[in-house]
């Protein structure tokens, strides 16, 4: 009788999981299925880059959950590609590895000042406000009263959004203790969201953006001017539908004064960052007018404006880093690979390693787009596997246990999300609060206090 396939897949979040899920499908049961990740949880950007107040996405974690739960499928957090174990490792281990580590930094404005204190990437800010681990220590001027967020996705209407609310709206939301203490000092009184291009070409949806005009804390206002439509934006208006759903929501934000409210948001399209100003902290934002030329490219007007801000919060876009060893093309930001396998630089393909989301086909697509890209990925994998499978080296267990390496299992994962829903109760804000600190989650994984 032939062993069951083995597969690694480094990276917990929906990519990685789904993964899982299309493993244990496609293969008929015949299979094992070990998730890992460098921290105690999964779930990666469910839990980590969705904003607290969108619960009805977060939801999704349920569907993860229950992919985690197949006596097929195991969990490993606390366990780092090239801290704790290599490539050789795994590869020695298993009969294939799948990577799906996302794209975790972002995108810099690559223009003077951008290393200022005071300049930051919203990556940063979302995971703190997220309870990222890594970003619990983190610390935000918010004693300024302006700020700028270069982008219009939906991240950034996310930035501003929590920008914008007051603390006690958050209180029902899983964010951190320390997170919502710091944002009842803020005294933040207007924020800027600023793109290149106009709205047409804005990557918020319709929905995301309707949710700034119910804030009950903070006034918009878009200059009318930003609202006019080129010819060739008139016509992506007219047969996108979400583009005329922005356009219309937008257009309802013209009006000047906006609502008197403590808060408020300028929506600004056209203009470019060019340099972030200040001396040993950022002071303003200097802005050139754009505008699409013939080619549809953004160019510069050589016009220029300056706000008066005291915190830029880039969020451009994502990219993905290289894995110790991992062919990567540095100029895509992606692994090079051909339907989830992996080309190495020769263009030959790399026997037993794979790629899923978005470190496959770089920063697109929603959550669920990730299902279809691991299925593909999963089909390719399972066709290349040899008639004539050898047993691994050495079980992961032995190499585990050889290094002396505190691994977090599912159960104790369990603990961790059973404690932070205890403390949400003890606090009466709702369903559940994160632990945000590395000390306080990996106590409650091993279902201890923490220290002192």
């Amino acid at each position: 009788m032939a062993s069951p396939v083995l597969v690694a897949v480094i990276g917990s979040g929906p990519a990685g999981i789904y993964a899982a899920e299309a493993l244990v499908k496609q293969a008929d049961g015949d299979v094992r299925v070990d998730v890992f990740d460098r921290l105690p949880t999964p779930y990666g950007l469910v839990r980590y880059g969705v904003a607290p107040d969108h619960t009805s996405i977060k939801s999704i974690a349920g569907y993860l959950q229950r992919v985690l739960e197949n006596p097929a499928v195991r969990f490993f957090g606390c366990v780092e590609l090239g801290r704790d174990v290599t490539r050789a490792d795994l590869l020695g281990c298993y009969d294939a590895v799948i990577y799906a580590t996302g794209a975790m930094v972002d995108r810099q404005l690559r223009i003077p000042g951008e290393d200022l204190p005071g300049s930051v990437a919203a990556t940063d800010f979302v995971n703190w406000y997220c309870g990222h681990p890594d970003a619990a220590d983190h610390e935000f001027d918010l004693s300024v009263e302006e700020v700028a967020v270069i982008g219009v996705g939906n991240v950034a209407v996310d930035v501003v959004r929590i920008l914008a609310k007051t603390s006690d709206e958050l209180r029902s939301t899983d964010v951190p203790e320390h997170v919502i203490e710091a944002l009842s000092r803020s005294r933040v009184r207007r924020v800027h969201m600023i793109g290149r291009r106009g709205p047409a070409q804005a990557k918020f949806t319709t929905k995301e953006a309707r949710e700034l005009g119910d804030l009950a804390n903070a006034g918009i206002h878009v200059d009318p001017a930003d609202m006019e439509l080129d010819p060739a934006s008139a016509e992506l208006a007219e047969s996108d539908r979400k583009v005329r759903g922005n356009i219309k929501v937008l257009g309802a934000w013209t009006a000047e004064p906006p609502a008197d409210r403590p808060r408020r948001i300028d929506v600004r399209f056209w203009r470019a960052p060019a340099e972030i100003l200040g001396t040993d902290r950022v002071e303003g934002l200097r802005l050139e007018r754009t505008h699409l030329d013939e080619d549809g490219r953004v160019t510069g007007t050589g016009e220029h404006e300056t706000l008066p801000v005291g915190m830029v919060l880039r969020s451009v876009g994502y990219q993905s880093v290289p894995l110790e060893g991992v062919p990567f093309d540095e100029r895509s930001f992606v692994v090079p690979n051909e339907g989830g396998r992996i080309l190495g630089p020769d263009g030959a393909r790399v026997p037993g390693e794979y790629v899923t989301g978005w470190i496959k086909r770089g920063p697109t697509g929603v959550v669920g787009t990730n299902k279809s890209d691991a299925a593909e990925t999963v089909r390719n994998l399972l066709a290349d596997l040899p008639a004539d499978r050898r047993p691994p080296e050495h079980t992961v267990e032995e190499l585990l246990e050889s290094r002396g390496l505190p691994v977090v299992t599912y159960a104790d994962w369990l603990n961790l999300d059973a404690a932070e829903i205890d403390l949400g109760r003890s606090l009466d804000r709702g369903e559940r609060v994160k632990l945000g600190r590395w000390e306080a989650m990996t106590a409650a994984c091993r279902n201890k206090p923490p220290a002192g």
